[in-house]
């Protein structure tokens, strides 16, 4: 019934997948996303003067502590160690690249923590600015890349 879906159990119900036979190995994934924004907006994370203080520095924290709760979040997800977590951000014309890699040493591997990441950095991003741009956007959010595991490496062309 499951259709070799792995998150199914043979009824069709919704099941986390049992990892205990695999391999731990190192497993990294990175993804990243945008946030769209007025010029308006733009201009005074470039200066530093958003009312709310620093907004690129507030989403670089989000992000790595939303990725540590990805297992909360996700009802599937399995809680793994996390060994390193980079979240990066910067400023563009029409508003805010994000990017997050995330490093595991386990039997699953980390491209929902790295999603996670840029998610919540992105919603960090828009609650600071919200005010000021009530059309503030996170698009295009995706894995770039991961590697390890049973799968074997992949990356977006």
């Amino acid at each position: 019934m499951s259709d070799g879906l792995t998150h199914l159990n043979s009824s069709g119900e919704a099941n986390m997948v049992d990892v205990t036979g695999r391999d731990i190995t190192v497993r990294e994934a990175i993804a990243s996303g945008r946030v769209i924004l007025s010029s308006h907006v733009v201009a005074l994370l470039r200066d530093g003067t958003t009312p709310k203080g620093d907004v690129l520095s507030t989403a670089r924290i989000a992000g790595i502590m939303a990725a540590k709760k990805t297992s909360e979040l996700i009802p599937l997800c399995h809680p793994i160690a996390i060994n390193k977590i980079l979240v990066e951000l910067w400023i563009n014309d029409s508003g805010v690249e994000i990017r997050s890699k995330v490093i595991t040493s386990d039997r699953t591997g980390v491209e929902m923590e790295a999603l996670t990441a840029v998610g919540v950095a992105g919603l960090t991003i828009i609650d600071m600015v919200k005010a000021l741009d009530p059309s503030a956007e996170i698009t295009e959010i995706h894995v770039d890349s991961k590697s390890g595991g049973k799968n074997g490496d992949w990356k977006r062309e």
